[in-house]
This record gives C-alpha cells, sequence and structure tokens, in this order.
C-alpha cells in the first residue's frame, strides 16, 4: 500500500468516517487508508497512492478484517431529506394515483431526483414559494408515465414583464432543457407537446 501522509490506517473499529476503499460498488472493498474528514479528502488522498491502486472513497465503519461496514454518509441523510422535501411538493391529486409499490412511484422518484441532481427544483404550488417556478410532474397512467414540464416565475408567465414573445422563448428552452438532463440520465423523455413525457420501462 502506498504512502498517505498524515491518513495511516486507524485500527479502531468503532470509527465512522470516510475511507479509502478499493474494489466495486456493489463490494464492501478493502480499507486503503483513513478515516478523512470528509469525502473530498479522502478522494484527493486516493491519487497519492504510490502503487496507482485503483481507489475510491466510501463511508461506514471499518471492520476487524479490513473491509468496510457502509453506512449512509450524513451528506446521503441531507440528501434524502432534501427529495423526501421535494416530492412533498407534488400536488395532492397524486395521492390516490400513486402507491408505495408502484413502479410510477418510483419513476416519479428518479425523476425527481435527476432533476434535483441537476438543480432543477420541483414547482411548489401550493407552498409559500409558488410564484417561484419549478419543474412540474404531472402523472399520467394512460401514458403509463410522467409529464414534466417547466413553470417560470410568475413575472414570466403571468405578469409577462418581458413580453408574450421573451415569455414562450423561455419556456420552451427551458422544457427543452428539461428533456435533455432527463435523456443524459438515461429515461428517455419523448415530446409531448410542448413538454416530454417519460415512460416507465417496459
Amino acid at each position: 500500500m502506498g504512502g498517505l501522509p498524515g491518513s495511516g490506517v486507524v485500527a479502531d473499529n468503532g470509527v465512522v468516517g470516510w475511507w479509502l476503499v478499493d474494489g466495486g460498488d456493489d463490494v464492501p472493498g478493502r480499507v486503503l487508508a483513513g478515516p478523512f474528514p470528509d469525502r473530498a479528502t479522502a478522494g484527493w488522498s486516493g491519487t497519492a497512492l504510490a502503487d496507482g491502486s485503483a481507489a475510491r472513497p466510501a463511508y461506514g465503519v471499518r471492520r476487524a478484517d479490513g473491509s468496510l461496514r457502509r453506512r449512509p454518509s450524513p451528506q446521503e441523510w441531507a440528501w434524502l431529506d432534501h427529495l423526501t422535501a421535494q416530492l412533498d411538493r407534488l400536488p395532492e391529486d397524486w395521492a390516490p394515483l400513486l402507491a408505495e409499490e408502484d413502479p410510477l412511484t418510483t419513476l416519479v422518484v428518479e425523476v425527481t431526483a435527476a432533476l434535483n441532481e441537476a438543480g432543477l427544483p420541483l414547482h411548489d404550488a401550493t407552498g409559500a414559494g409558488g410564484a417561484l417556478g419549478g419543474a412540474c410532474l404531472t402523472p399520467t397512467p394512460d401514458l403509463d408515465g410522467v409529464v414534466v414540464a417547466w413553470r417560470q416565475h410568475d413575472r414570466m408567465s403571468l405578469d409577462q414583464v418581458h413580453g408574450a414573445m421573451a415569455d414562450s422563448a423561455v419556456q420552451q428552452a427551458m422544457n427543452r432543457a428539461l428533456a435533455e438532463v432527463l435523456a443524459i440520465r438515461g429515461l428517455a423523455p419523448e415530446a409531448w407537446g410542448g413538454a416530454v413525457v417519460v415512460r416507465r420501462e417496459a
């Protein structure tokens, strides 16, 4: 194992933190070094391995055998809290259409996550920020999917302070952006009027 300045492997198996491990995402991984104060430090330290071993940061507890018992990181918990808050913005008429085990529900979560990871929030139609705009998701059981469209700030969409032409042009641009983001994430959006529809996999 190559030397990593200031980051020798700690023997205390009770330490929970970021570690540098080998192996793929589907295996526990052998701890190479750590713990580190954060993911970024662990990642940068991976480039310092003298033997060129493939290494990646992972969060958890080091077992006595040198493998890692994975645990959700504080960042993952924060992300899940954020995602839950975003899903709470969905209109109430979603409730009777979706069940927890329904594949359409899973698709809604995937679409919401993909948009939020790109920095695009859901529109909070009934909340205090309703005027701010965001992505609107509409369940479409008949299409076996979710229609996705952008909702601009009230200044553009309702007040049209820059005129109807600017409103229309920006709307088209944002809907194209939504489609590109979803396509990059492998969700295969299809044109649906001025919006897009993402369907469940067959």
